[in-house]
C-alpha cells in the first residue's frame, strides 16, 4: 500500500509582517519554502534561472543530506547561497540568513 506525499502550510510571523511557510515530503525527498508578497525564500531544490527570467525575487538556502531543510522554520538560520537579480534589488545577498531574506521581502516595495 503506497502512501500519499505530505504537504503542510502555516502562517509564520516575522518582525515585518507575515508569510506562508510550506513543507512538502515524499519518499526519499522533501522541500520547504516561505512565501512572501515579494517572493520566495526556499531550499536548494529551486532553480534560479527561470524565476530570474521572469523578474521574480527568489533566495535559496541549501541543506545537506545529514541536515536537510524540511520545514520552513529550518530556513530561518540557513545561509542564503543563491538569489535572483530581483532578490538582490531588494537587498538580499549571499551569506545572510533565510530570516533576514524574508524580512527584506516583507519590507519590499512592489512594482505594479
Amino acid at each position: 500500500m503506497s502512501e500519499l506525499p505530505q504537504t503542510t502550510h502555516r502562517n509564520l510571523k516575522f518582525n515585518n509582517g507575515s508569510a506562508i511557510g510550506m513543507s512538502h515530503r515524499w519518499h526519499k525527498g522533501q522541500y520547504c519554502s516561505i512565501l512572501t508578497k515579494a517572493g520566495i525564500v526556499g531550499c536548494g531544490i529551486y532553480a534560479l534561472d527561470t524565476p530570474a527570467e521572469f523578474g521574480q525575487a527568489i533566495a535559496i538556502a541549501k541543506g545537506t543530506p545529514d541536515n536537510p531543510l524540511c520545514e520552513p522554520e529550518d530556513l530561518y538560520e540557513a545561509t542564503i547561497v543563491g538569489c535572483t537579480p530581483q532578490a538582490e534589488k531588494i537587498g538580499i545577498s549571499l551569506g545572510m540568513t533565510g530570516r533576514e531574506a524574508v524580512e527584506l521581502m516583507l519590507q519590499a516595495e512592489l512594482d505594479d
